[in-house]
């Protein structure tokens, strides 16, 4: 096995070539969409799609620390593509440059006003501290991804058993920072789009939305990998077992936060909190929010109850694939009200923009999958990895 283990499958370069296709064709309907709705609805839709796809590389970075830090055969068979998704948060800083450009179409904080809510907030929503929080948040994370993949390669070659002790200690640290840099980035990209509202489970949900969109993405990349050598020899279905549980968790975690976000806006029913929802209960968007109660946790939970639906990496694969496309529409459902108070509306832009990025996140995430081996072969771990068997 170790000898090809540095070959990359085949299906990566499909991948890859999958990827540019979304990317391209994404982008074509995405200038359609942009001629038809105007540039007000671009940035709108660009936002949900950017901080969807940054998200599945943040939360690649949360999953890849928790294993530095607790070990497990879990981590180690999607190790290599947690950290080709971390590698991409250099080119999701880049991607999300539109962003800053429409700040004015996005935050209406950034506009002279005389609102005294916004006023009194402004020593913090202002378009310079803005734009310095954005480059700290991700030289932060860029640095933690890219230290602990070089650490990694690092260990590869040399085998030296000092970097597992430094990739811990870092993932120590790091997580408690990623926890808190997570948290006031999306009260930056997505709260502040309602300067008037607030929650203090907006980044918690965010922390959990993020690590489920990247362990389903790890498990639909795992299960197309686990058809080819040299994982077809490694994986197995107690690997499968183990990430449909862990999944199996989040989608619950997620349901509890959520409902427990609900549940406390609308115990308390004050005049600052209620619009939130107030907005979406109506006019068509309380379509939305019940189709997220049914397709983004009743079908994933009851599905995954079953230990024969985790232990089929066919079955716990589509699972893993209907849960990275029902996460656009959660974090959708989060934005686009605020700009719809009318009612729901959504047009080729929405479809378009999430296709284009992500089709750019896939192409880049193939190149740097391809670039190591698909397992850490120098890790303490990777033995009992080798021989990990559910009873």
């Amino acid at each position: 096995m170790a000898s090809d283990t540095y070959n990359p499958p085949e299906s990566l370069s499909g991948l890859q070539s999958k990827g540019m296709i979304a990317a391209v064709v994404g982008a074509v309907l995405a200038g359609a969409g942009f001629a038809m709705s105007g540039a007000d609805r671009f940035y709108e839709a660009y936002l949900v799609a950017w901080v969807y796809w940054t998200g599945v590389g943040l939360g690649s970075l949360a999953l890849l620390m928790l294993n530095h830090l607790t070990g497990g055969a879990w981590g180690l068979v999607i190790r290599r593509i947690l950290e080709a998704a971390t590698r991409t948060l250099p080119a999701m800083a880049v991607l999300g440059l539109p962003v800053l450009a429409g700040m004015g179409h996005l935050y209406h904080w950034t506009h002279p006003t005389t609102d005294p809510v916004i006023l009194e907030k402004a020593a913090y929503l202002n378009v310079p501290f803005f734009i310095g929080r954005y480059v700290f948040y991700f030289a932060v994370w860029c640095f933690i991804a890219l230290r602990l993949s070089a650490w990694s390669a690092e260990q590869d070659r040399t085998g030296d058993p000092a970097l597992a002790d430094k990739m811990l200690r870092l993932s120590g640290g790091g997580l408690l920072i990623y926890g808190l840099t997570v948290t006031f980035a999306v009260v930056d990209w997505t709260m502040s789009v309602n300067p008037h509202w607030f929650s203090t489970m907006w980044g918690l949900l965010y922390v959990v939305g993020f690590a489920l969109s990247a362990l389903a993405f790890a498990i639909f990349i795992l299960a197309r990998l686990a058809k080819e050598r040299p994982m077809d020899q490694v994986v197995n279905p107690s690997h499968f077992h183990d990430l449909g549980k862990f999944m199996f968790a989040f989608i619950m975690l997620w349901a509890y936060l959520s409902f427990s976000q609900f549940l406390i806006i609308y115990s308390a029913n004050t005049q600052e909190e209620i619009p939130h929802y107030w907005v979406r209960a109506q006019n068509g968007w309380q379509w939305v929010g019940w189709t997220l109660v049914v397709f983004h946790f009743i079908l994933p939970y009851v599905l995954l109850l079953a230990r024969d639906i985790k232990r089929d990496w066919s079955r716990v694969s589509m699972i893993a694939a209907w849960m990275v496309g029902i996460k656009v529409v959660d974090y959708y459902w989060h934005v686009a009200p605020e700009f719809h108070h009318e009612g729901l509306s959504v047009g080729l832009i929405d479809v378009a923009l999430p296709i284009a990025l992500g089709g750019i996140f896939v192409m880049l995430f193939a190149m740097q999958l391809k670039g190591r081996p698909l397992l850490p072969l120098q890790d303490a771990g990777l033995a009992k990895t080798l021989t990990h068997h559910t009873h």
